[in-house]
């Protein structure tokens, strides 16, 4: 009987150095992206895909998160077969110097606005 091959799952992510402010801002205009950089900056810790409450569907949500991913703004990796989301702040910062934490602090004060009465 053979065996069955088992191989990792590379997902690939471009160098900051290969990002355009453009692209980063183009990323994070869509609200919905905002909102997995919130919540990423906010939870001290990686999240998972599911870990997220996005007012859209799944494949939507696929394609936000690869939005993000190839501007430069999260990391995504495998834990078995759940994939895991890491904002990429260090790495970010040193390309566009407080960029991200400017990008967080508005979308702060936007949900605050929206949940005040």
């Amino acid at each position: 009987m053979g065996r069955t091959r088992v191989t990792a799952r590379v997902i690939v992510h471009p160098g900051v150095e290969d990002v355009s402010v453009q692209q980063v801002l183009e990323a994070l205009a869509d609200p919905a992206r905002r909102s997995v950089v919130r919540t990423l900056a906010h939870a001290g810790a990686d999240l998972s895909c599911g870990s997220f409450d996005l007012p859209v569907g799944r494949s939507t949500s696929s394609h936000h998160f690869s939005v993000l991913r190839a501007a430069g703004v999260l990391r995504q990796y495998y834990v078995g077969t759940t994939k895991m989301n890491t904002l990429r702040t260090e790495e970010l910062e040193r390309r566009f110097p407080g960029l991200l934490t400017a990008v967080v602090a508005a979308a702060d004060a936007e949900a605050q606005a929206q949940a005040a009465p």
